[in-house]
């Protein structure tokens, strides 16, 4: 099959789409580390009743869907730039507004458009892992009101086990276009130091990372950093 290189394509059609028809419920449970079967839920996040959340890379919105369901926040707004993530997302889950909002959009415009509107903001191996951190940071830091937190898990070292980068520096990854052909898409994995540097230099406050070890068994664990940071009040 021959390699392609693509700007324009869906890199993420075929991403959660097994899963999609054999399970359309709401999850009752909210993982952040790799494995999907860990960390420290939602109370990372804070109360979160009453509050407009944002999360960034939201895919089919299985995150977002449990805490609209089981938490009680104003509202959650899932972004994710790709088609078929929010054709999916929308397919599972439309059921669920006015609390529950699926956006597509790239989460740097979308958070450039909504200026001091969330109280917090989250990703899970979503826009953070494959957005410049230079770009998003920046842009989530205007998108929280005053004292607002963002909570980010990603990886703590590649998938085949090398190091983190240990500077803002993106691998390209293996991906697939909507018709199968081979392709790839940027990441960021960097190291513990970096993100908090890049944290620091967006404007966040009380930022703390925490490693969340890989499960045992399996053939792509991996550890996970916890990210939270704070927007000054």
């Amino acid at each position: 099959m021959g390699r392609v290189t693509t700007s324009t394509a869906d890199l993420w059609h075929h991403y959660g789409r097994a899963r999609a028809t054999r399970d359309r419920s709401v999850p009752a449970t909210f993982h952040w580390n790799w494995g999907q079967n860990g960390g420290p839920g939602t109370d990372i996040l804070g109360a979160l009743t009453g509050r407009c959340v944002g999360d960034l890379g939201a895919g089919a919105a299985r995150h977002a869907a449990h805490l609209a369901v089981h938490h009680q926040p104003a509202r959650v707004v899932a972004v994710d730039a790709s088609p078929a993530q929010h054709a999916m997302a929308t397919d599972l889950y439309a059921h669920l507004a006015p609390r529950l909002r699926i956006v597509q959009s790239g989460a740097v415009p979308h958070l450039q458009a909504m200026t001091s509107t969330y109280d917090v903001l989250y990703s899970v191996f979503g826009a953070v892992d494959f957005t410049d951190p230079r770009e998003l940071l920046p842009a989530a830091a205007a998108a929280l009101k005053p004292g607002g937190r963002l909570v980010f898990a990603t990886l703590a070292h590649y998938l085949n086990r090398s190091p983190a980068q240990p500077d803002v520096v993106a691998a390209d990854i293996s991906a697939k276009t909507p018709d199968s052909q081979t392709t790839t898409m940027r990441r960021w994995v960097l190291q513990e130091h970096v993100w908090t540097k890049q944290l620091d230099e967006a404007g966040f406050t009380n930022i703390t990372v925490d490693v969340l070890p890989a499960a045992t068994g399996g053939p792509r664990t991996a550890d996970t950093l916890l990210v939270s940071a704070y927007h000054p009040s």
